[in-house]
């Protein structure tokens, strides 16, 4: 093999790797719920998420389904700060055509978020509105 054609060989292995790193980070990208803001501490999946401003995302992965539920009825969402993610919890997943059968009161406008405290200050609920499904978490109070 003459240097030249080692050099071409190289090249394309290089390229070749990077398209495929570049496919698959496009595939696993995660959907970005909105900015949501958690004016105290709380547990996420059993963890502790500090007070604070955060980017919510629907994870890449995919929740255990739950029994007479469709597959798509619970979501990992994803709390970032700083590009790192915080914290994690399930979220249950509500269609547009559901919604004033399973939640009580006005949805959030569309791309944003409402925190609700919930029975005695225990629970906060995070409510997420994204083109019209809702995703409602929530999270233990510390």
């Amino acid at each position: 093999m003459t240097p030249k054609s080692r050099m071409a060989w190289t090249l394309f292995l290089v390229v070749g790797v990077l398209m495929v790193s570049t496919l698959t980070a496009a595939a696993q990208t995660a959907e970005s719920l909105g900015t949501v803001r958690l004016p105290q501490s709380v547990m996420a999946n059993g963890q502790p998420l500090a007070a604070g401003t955060y980017s919510a995302r629907l994870s890449t992965e995919t929740a255990s389904r739950v029994i007479g539920q469709p597959a798509d009825s619970t979501r990992w969402v994803e709390f970032v700060q700083g590009g790192q993610v915080k914290g994690r919890e399930l979220a249950t997943v509500v269609p547009p055509a559901d919604v004033k059968q399973v939640a009580k009161g006005t949805p959030p406008p569309q791309g944003t978020a409402r925190i609700q405290t919930l029975r005695g200050g225990e629970y906060l609920r995070v409510w997420l509105n994204r083109a019209g499904t809702q995703y409602l978490i929530h999270l233990s109070v510390k």
